[in-house]
């Protein structure tokens, strides 16, 4: 093999080790455990064909990219809030948004249940501290809605606090977008068949159980509950300043690039010209001897 075979070989392996990372999720995700292949999925779409889907979600994310650059450059602030039902594939969606951004550009924030000294503050308080500076992104994992989901159906808040929320947010909202922050609001959905599909592969699925807590097993039983109170929040929040969008989750795949293509078109974005990079020569010292290092301390190369 020439020279010129040999380096384009080199840099398609290269290039293919960077996608390798979403192809074992996507194996992965489309593993069924045993005791769930006789389950009928009633209104599943028929499986998206791989390699649409791939070449789609690459494509997709070079364009977040882009976005990125866009508001590295512009010193634009950008908050993407992700909330749904339990297993409605929130955690899917932000993996592949943020897979190929910087991490100090566009950063994810999954609160935990506020603390003692947080149940006493303002509400919105602990979610204040993260929202962006200029130049940067933030995804909620969930966010201040919150309150008007899980805390109102399991009685952490009293109708008095739900109802002050109501009061409280759109203003909230409308004093970020004010501030320069382009807020979107994206709330995924699914059936109760296909919910309870995804819990039964958690149960069964030992990589997946970490995913099931005591709280998803409480919204199955109280499906209706969260309905209720999934309608009037998107009835009272839906502001013009920072619409809701609905997104139709039971097909992953399909959910997550959706979803990407329609936040790219919610932001104004363009490409930002770049200098072509040119890398420098590393500098040799001809008195420099490399030491040698006891053997013990290397990893076993087993594979």
């Amino acid at each position: 093999m020439d020279d010129n075979l040999k380096d384009q070989s080199w840099i398609q392996t290269e290039f293919r080790d960077g996608l390798d990372e979403e192809l074992e999720m996507e194996i992965y995700d489309e593993h069924i455990p045993e005791e769930l292949r006789h389950i009928n999925r009633p209104g599943a779409l028929p499986p998206m064909e791989r390699h649409t889907y791939f070449t789609e979600l690459f494509r997709l994310q070079a364009e977040l990219v882009k976005l990125q650059d866009w508001v590295i450059h512009t010193k634009a602030k950008v908050v993407v809030i992700f909330e749904g039902r339990d297993a409605a594939g929130k955690g899917g969606i932000i993996k592949r948004v943020a897979q190929r951004l910087n991490p100090r550009v566009a950063r994810v924030v999954a609160l935990p249940a506020p603390s003692e000294r947080e149940q006493t503050q303002w509400y919105f308080q602990r979610y204040v501290s993260h929202l962006p500076a200029g130049g940067e992104i933030v995804f909620f994992d969930r966010s201040w809605y919150n309150r008007a989901g899980v805390e109102r159906v399991m009685g952490f808040a009293d109708e008095g606090q739900v109802e002050q929320f109501y009061n409280d947010v759109p203003e909230f909202e409308r004093m970020l977008c004010r501030s320069g922050i382009k807020l979107v609001k994206y709330w995924f959905s699914i059936t109760d068949e296909e919910q309870q599909y995804r819990f039964l592969t958690r149960i069964y699925d030992p990589m997946k159980q970490w995913k099931l807590s005591p709280m998803d097993l409480q919204s199955r039983i109280r499906w209706e509950d969260y309905t209720i109170a999934k309608e009037e929040m998107l009835l009272r929040t839906n502001i013009d300043e920072a619409p809701w969008w609905i997104v139709e989750g039971n097909d992953k795949k399909r959910a997550r690039l959706n979803c990407i293509d329609h936040l790219l078109k919610q932001i104004p974005y363009e490409e930002v010209p770049h200098d072509m990079v040119e890398l420098p020569d590393r500098v040799s010292n001809p008195d420099y001897e490399r030491h040698v290092l006891q053997e013990d301390l290397y990893v076993p190369q087993k594979y």
